[in-house]
């Protein structure tokens, strides 16, 4: 059964947030306070810090909690701790990574535009002019995550992230991407904590590829650090591939509730990729998504976020996708079809290519 909120005690609060909504955004200091304990609950079994440590010694730049941890410390996302003074991190360059094959078609966000599941990138970045039957997709799934989503709907990870297993070097990860593999999507988690490990795959696939169809795309939260975005934005650029940014809230009390961190850092970086998707209309490069949970991420959120990317181009095309409880907030509901649909409209008010996802969870 859904709970009342603690604030305003209307039905509808996920128990182990305790706070609905509305309340979040009309009285964030006593609703992030109780969100701020969620977090600490949800990171704290797993033995990650929480909120990210400052004042330490080791400094990480990887991603938007820029974390300064001190001895003993361990990061938010799992991976980095500090011994003798120094940021130590994993050996070899590798990553916590699970990778399998998924034949194409997939249930990629983006496949109702992307080159591997749709019409768009035939003949330079496809091999079939609809979707590439015979094919499959590389798919790479990071064991760790910048961010703390209570509605997380792959919250097992945090199990790889805490044990650092398993783990794979990037020539290890690349050597799978075989002659009948035409995309490496990575995924999560999130790449954004180890977009190093990402980065050093894709080079090595595509030189062994010799300018074959090899596409690299990412699908993340986009919290990492610009240089390390820019890097990638320029592979999928150069392969094909497209970057899908999931964009989980437009307030930003009502994003720092959800998923522990602030939203600016990657509403900035999604605003940069904006600046670049003319270089290359088709297959598009940038494709936004959007989680709708009841009572949380609404039609008013969704007009928000569809006005930020139509400010930058309406031709970026947007998916709403529909939610499963999980995680801490699997007392909620599933979001019900009325409110996909009234969300579905608003967003096309702003935007030319919106896009319903998930709907056989719809109730």
């Amino acid at each position: 059964m859904v709970a009342r909120c603690s604030l305003c005690g209307s039905e509808g609060a996920a128990a182990e947030l305790g706070v609905c909504g509305r309340c979040i955004r009309s009285k964030p200091g006593q609703a992030l306070e109780l969100a701020e304990a969620a977090h600490r609950r949800s990171r704290q079994r797993y033995g990650f810090a929480h909120p990210p440590p400052r004042g330490g010694a080791a400094a990480c730049g990887e991603c938007v909690n820029e974390c300064e941890l001190h001895e003993g410390e361990r990061s938010p996302c799992g991976l980095r701790t500090c011994e003798d003074g120094r940021l130590k991190l994993l050996p070899g360059g590798e990553a916590v990574v699970l990778a399998y094959h998924d034949p194409l078609p997939t249930n990629c966000v983006a496949s109702w535009v992307c080159a591997g599941c749709s019409s768009t990138g035939y003949p330079e970045y496809s091999h079939s002019p609809g979707a590439e039957i015979g094919y499959r997709n590389l798919a790479v799934f990071y064991g760790a995550c910048s961010y703390d989503c209570l509605f997380c709907q792959n919250w097992e990870f945090r199990s790889n992230a805490s044990m650092l297993s398993p783990r794979m070097s990037p020539e290890e990860l690349a050597s799978m991407a075989d002659e009948r593999t035409s995309c490496i999507c990575y995924f999560g988690g999130d790449p954004a904590v180890q977009m190093a490990h990402s980065l050093r795959t894709s080079r090595i696939a595509l030189e062994r590829r010799q300018g074959g169809i090899l596409r690299i795309c990412y699908e993340t939260n986009g919290s990492m650090s610009w240089g390390m975005l820019r890097r990638a934005v320029e592979l999928c650029l150069s392969s094909g591939g497209c970057i899908k940014f999931d964009l989980k809230a437009w307030d930003e009390n009502l994003h720092i509730a959800l998923t522990g961190a602030s939203n600016r850092r990657t509403l900035e970086n999604f605003a940069r990729v904006a600046e670049m998707v003319e270089e290359r209309p088709s297959p598009p490069l940038l494709v936004a998504s959007t989680l709708l949970i009841p009572g949380y991420v609404d039609v008013r959120e969704v007009e928000m976020l569809a006005r930020f990317i139509s400010e930058l181009s309406p031709e970026i095309p947007y998916a709403l996708l529909a939610f499963h409880p999980c995680y801490m907030m699997a007392d909620l509901p599933a979001t019900p079809a009325s409110l996909a649909e009234a969300c579905l409209r608003v967003a096309k008010r702003y935007l030319s290519n919106v896009h319903l996802g998930n709907v056989h969870l719809l109730t």
